[in-house]
């Protein structure tokens, strides 16, 4: 378990070795405490899951930055931009989610992130996450399962008798984990939900699994801090991927008349 201070070669090293990182004190005990009763709100008119792999115990919060801004600084915080960019280069925020997994989910299937793009593995890492514990996340909860060193296989996929580890961690502690590696969220045996929100880049020339644009009204996205305008959508990827009306898309959060 890395420090919040922990350099970010340190934590590239790592998922270049293992998939995964673990770095705790990213969110003070205030900022858990915050972000937690803000996403408790959003909460309350959640639905459950629709199907086996959103998992019908579990409640989802799509569109975070339409809902929330306890999440601004997250997805802007240095050391997390700084491994995302070194790890995907010019990147944007995919699928940010809200996640709580109830008492007596079942484990989710082992997967990979960035199997929704048609790209033969191996390939240069087309998605980074990060996971954002706002409960202690252990075994017995739900903590997410990986299987490590997993993000370098090619053809290989996992079977009942693959090991796993538990990526245990406590409350305010960031969980990065590459788009190539396979994992999946444990099963809840307890009484109480774990909740947690993950942060997902993707290389900026692939679509987002989220249309951002549409996803977050106009009038919200106008007040958030530039940098997060960018991460959503409106930026360019060099040298001019992404423009509207031959224009920088940020000119468009400008018009008022829009």
């Amino acid at each position: 378990m890395r420090t919040a201070e922990a350099a970010v070669d340190e934590v590239v090293a790592a998922l270049e070795k293992d998939g995964y990182a673990t770095v705790e004190g990213l969110f003070s005990p205030d900022e858990v405490a915050g972000a937690r009763a803000d996403l408790r709100r959003v909460l309350e008119n959640t639905p459950m899951g629709r199907n086996t792999f959103e998992g019908f115990r579990t409640r989802r919060v799509y569109a975070l930055f339409a809902k929330t801004r306890a999440f601004d600084g997250a997805a802007t915080h240095p050391l997390v931009l700084a491994v995302t960019e070194r790890v995907l280069g010019h990147c944007h925020l995919s699928a940010p989610t809200g996640i709580e997994i109830g008492p007596g989910e079942v484990a989710q299937v082992l997967h990979y992130d960035d199997s929704i793009y048609p790209v033969p593995r191996p390939h240069g890492e087309l998605v980074l996450n990060t996971m954002w514990a706002l409960d202690d996340f252990v075994e017995a909860n739900g903590a997410t399962r990986i299987v490590a060193g997993s993000h370098r296989w090619v053809d290989e996929q996992p079977s009942p008798s693959t090991p796993t580890i538990t990526a245990e961690m406590a409350a305010g502690s960031v969980l990065f984990y590459t788009g190539s590696l396979w994992h999946g969220g444990g099963a809840n045996g307890t009484d109480r939900p774990r909740l947690g929100v993950i942060l997902e880049y993707a290389a900026s020339w692939l679509r987002q699994q989220e249309n951002h644009i549409l996803a977050v009204p106009k009038e919200v996205a106008r007040r958030l801090p530039e940098r997060l305008q960018e991460l959503l959508g409106y930026n360019i990827r060099p040298p001019f991927v992404g423009y509207v009306d031959g224009r920088h898309p940020r000119r468009v959060l400008e018009d008022r008349t829009s």
